[in-house]
């Protein structure tokens, strides 16, 4: 595993079991209980607030005009499971998991999730081996020129926010959204929600909230309406 993992991340470790560590899966655990192993999840949580931190050092630096507001944002599709997953997928982290087999049938080697959360217990081992500036470098390289992207393509605003500015901007309207239907019990109801400009609906969408319901109305309004950008 060092050799390899020296090789794709291009640093130089200095302590293994670290890493061992930080690509054993809970469920590996359960199947292993005898095994002298720990599960990723505190370096997980450690990799987190490393990522967090130098995230927002590079946004604070990059974007010297931006107001809190929208560099919390940025940082928000920045570090988003999704592109998580991806760089672990870049870097052919799953291969290196220790999972249970139940997770090995399922594919659990590439789950989005587990791959973030992985890169996430990766990000933790790196510092404690070798520090902020080996952190810093894999995300210079893998996740930090994502952010370009992110401004080009409104990829940092939820869908109803980049409605409303689209909708006033090409057309002097501001939408607003109706709830058509509910269906189900109390603990489990479907919103169907309608999105409007004037009278004309543009887009529903269905969800477990209103607001997840909203979410989807106005994505699918941007699709309907050619408004993607």
């Amino acid at each position: 595993m060092k050799k390899d993992l020296q090789k794709i991340l291009g640093i130089k470790i200095k302590n293994e079991d670290l890493f061992k560590e930080a690509f054993t899966h809970k469920s590996f655990i359960n199947e292993n209980r005898r095994n002298n192993f720990s599960c990723n999840e505190r370096l997980e949580f450690l990799g987190d607030a490393v990522l967090e931190l130098l995230t927002t050092d590079f946004l604070f630096a990059y974007f010297p005009r931006k107001e809190e507001g929208e560099l919390t944002a940025f940082r928000s599709a920045l570090v988003c499971g999704k592109n998580l997953a991806k760089i672990a997928l870049v870097l052919d982290l799953g291969k290196f998991l220790f999972i249970s087999k139940g997770e090995e049938k399922s594919g659990g080697r590439n789950k989005n999730y587990i791959l973030a959360n992985t890169f996430e217990a990766v990000l933790g081992a790196i510092y404690l081996d070798s520090g902020l500036k080996n952190c810093q470098k894999i995300l210079e390289k893998f996740l930090f020129p994502k952010i370009n992207q992110i401004v080009e393509e409104n990829l940092h605003k939820d869908a109803k926010s980049l409605l409303q500015e689209l909708a006033q901007e090409k057309k002097a309207i501001t939408p607003h959204f109706e709830v058509l239907s509910q269906v189900g019990p109390d603990h489990a109801k479907i919103f169907e929600v309608g999105a409007f400009l004037a009278q004309k609906c543009v887009g529903k969408g269905k969800g477990s909230s209103k607001q997840k319901a909203s979410n989807e109305a106005a994505k699918n309004a941007l699709v309907n309406l050619n408004w993607q950008a």
